[in-house]
């Protein structure tokens, strides 16, 4: 209650105008803003105005909490069949020779090398290839929950599953079923991309659609499991298609309230097909963070993946509305140091993201993947950390 008031009297001594008043209204009110009322943040407001009402959602919702986990990646191959012209990743099957295609056994070795570290997480994306099939992904599943039963797996997007049951010949229903008996926890928010169409067929066509990426989590959502939600923005879209593309993710929300997060992705322009287009700003990017925490009202957390916007502006992304800094990650992923995000060996201790969230202003608590609280580092120094 402080906290907004504090809000209201900042505000209501600026100059406001009266759809500035609409949307301001509506936040002190808890109540929802409209598509219209989103384009328009992005279109006319400057970053003081939407990071007073971010802040505000984002305390109201989790106070100063700010959340991180201990996972690490598995990435088992960067050959794909598909061809996106913003991935920098992935490689065509002409250029497998240039990439890697992990075994099984290769995997599971991955895992392997963090038995005694205090991991909770496994978070398994890659490229789409034949090999990497229905079968393969039950047995993996099968093989890490046997090793390491506590371990939570998450992994794979909407892409791949799409893949896997089309190949199978599984509906997603069949399909995701499987993958949850096998030992799948929760699916991460890649491959979203932007859900409409005019965009999406130009920078991801032949993958899923958006209606399908959408499916594929409202069938884990109904089988009891959870998942997260992205939005790839900078590149040749437009406002209204984020307004839409967020709009989407909210509808789903409030049917089946299966997500725990949303993550805007920015993209990165080294290395594709899109080099062309020069990457938006650092304020662009606050902008997308706040506006997004104040339309998806549904959500319970916002994330900013430090690997790909770089430490420094994901920090003050927790200024924006952010609650969330991802993971200690362990330098397992090149997703985005390939496409040339400013962090090129993305690996952080848990006693450097503790102390980047303090100096913040905020409390470090650790969690699990369903934001189970697993360590409190409100009160410990990171001195005492360290030793």
């Amino acid at each position: 209650m402080e906290q907004d008031n504090a809000l209201a009297g900042t505000l209501r001594i600026s100059n406001l105008t009266p759809l500035d008043r609409v949307v301001v209204d509506k936040v002190l009110a808890g109540e929802r803003i409209t598509d219209e009322d989103c384009l328009y943040l992005f279109e006319h407001k400057d970053l003081t105005f939407l990071g007073l009402l971010a802040d505000l959602v984002r305390r109201r919702k989790n106070g100063k909490k700010t959340y991180f986990n201990r996972n690490f990646h598995v990435e088992p191959t960067n050959v794909c069949v598909y061809s996106c012209t913003f991935c920098s990743y992935s490689l065509r099957i002409k250029k497998r020779e240039e990439g890697w295609e992990l075994t099984m056994d290769q995997v599971l070795d991955q895992v392997k090398k963090f038995d005694n570290q205090p991991v909770t997480e496994v978070h398994i994306v890659g490229g789409v290839m034949p090999q990497y099939d229905f079968d393969f992904y039950t047995e993996l599943y099968r093989r890490i929950k046997s090793h390491r039963p506590e371990l939570h797996i998450k992994a794979l997007t909407p892409v791949e599953y799409h893949y896997v049951f089309k190949k199978a010949k599984m509906s997603y229903e069949e399909g995701m079923k499987a993958m949850v008996n096998a030992g799948l926890d929760s699916m991460p928010g890649g491959g979203a991309e932007i859900f409409h169409p005019e965009i999406r067929d130009q920078i991801a066509g032949g993958k899923c659609s958006g209606d399908e990426w959408l499916e594929m989590h409202r069938v884990l959502h109904n089988l009891g499991k959870r998942s997260n939600a992205t939005m790839l923005y900078g590149h040749i879209e437009q406002y209204w298609h984020r307004v839409d593309h967020m709009r989407q993710l909210r509808e789903l929300q409030d049917e089946t309230g299966g997500f725990q997060t949303f993550i805007p992705l920015k993209y990165r322009n080294q290395g594709n097909a899109l080099s062309h287009l020069p990457e938006v700003s650092v304020i662009e990017d606050l902008k997308q963070y706040a506006i997004g925490r104040i339309y998806l009202d549904n959500f319970d957390h916002v994330k900013a993946y430090w690997p790909m916007i770089g430490r420094r502006t994901a920090q003050l992304s927790l200024s924006f509305g952010v609650d969330d800094m991802d993971g200690t990650i362990d330098d397992t992923t090149k997703i985005y140091s390939m496409a040339g995000a400013e962090d090129q060996h993305p690996a952080m201790s848990t006693v450097e993201l503790v102390d980047m969230i303090r100096k913040a202003g905020y409390d470090p608590i650790e969690r699990d993947t369903l934001y189970r609280v697993v360590n409190d580092f409100t009160g410990v120094t990171t001195e005492s950390l360290a030793n």
